[in-house]
């Protein structure tokens, strides 16, 4: 985890997140496919856990939330079936619901070591949560990565969780310890994250177990 708290601590409000340039990270190929499960329904109101080792790992089955449905079928791009061999960031890359979030992990250079990491968890605001920041804020602080990096931050555990293990844990630390903790209340599709609503949850990754939400998390939110 050291490459990634390498980064300053100091930010700004949350109109720091500024989308630049794409690095010289590419996007990793979304060709590789698993065997075919079922496609996520918007029906489904709560996880379905089948990580019983309880190391947060997941499988389709487990995928939740009014979102899901959003998601690309079958072994197209951005699907369940086409993301989960994939490290994270390769696989958020072809996420129909994460385009601005992966901009901003670009424009931080850290597509490579967020692939790299062994097991966390990543709250990644869909697109409309940045959109309501505004264009012209990402345009004025598009040069502004140091800032940036630090929020990012905030959206990563470093530690594989499913739903169930969230829920149970209360409040969990992210990667900018700085930021304050984060808070988990409710469960299921009622689950918020510092206040955010998952909108999908369980999306399993190679790497990571990713929760999409509805908002972007502010660091110091809960400090005390």
């Amino acid at each position: 985890m050291s490459k990634l708290r390498v980064a300053g601590i100091g930010f700004t409000a949350v109109a720091a997140l500024a989308l630049t340039a794409c690095s010289g990270s590419d996007n990793a190929s979304s060709g590789n496919t698993s065997a075919p499960a079922p496609a996520p329904s918007s029906s489904m109101s709560a996880p379905m856990s089948s990580a019983a080792s309880g190391d947060g790992v997941t499988t389709n089955a487990d995928v939740f939330g009014p979102a899901c449905s959003q998601l690309p079928q079958g072994s197209e791009p951005g699907s369940l079936d086409s993301m989960g061999p994939q490290p994270v960031a390769s696989a958020a890359s072809t996420n129909p619901l994460l385009t601005k979030l992966v901009a901003a992990v670009k424009a931080t250079n850290l597509v490579d070591t967020l692939n790299s990491q062994q097991a966390i968890t990543v709250f990644a605001p869909a697109d409309p949560a940045f959109a309501a920041l505004g264009d012209a804020k990402f345009t004025e602080l598009a040069g502004k990565p140091d800032q940036l990096a630090p929020i990012l931050q905030y959206h990563v555990v470093g530690k594989r969780y499913d739903a169930k293990g969230i829920e149970s844990a209360k409040t969990l630390e992210s990667l900018n310890t700085a930021g304050g903790p984060l808070k988990i209340e409710g469960s299921g599709e009622n689950m918020t994250v510092n206040g955010a609503k998952v909108l999908c949850g369980n999306i399993p990754t190679k790497n990571a177990t990713v929760f999409v939400i509805d908002k972007v998390l502010t660091p110091g939110t809960n400090k005390n």
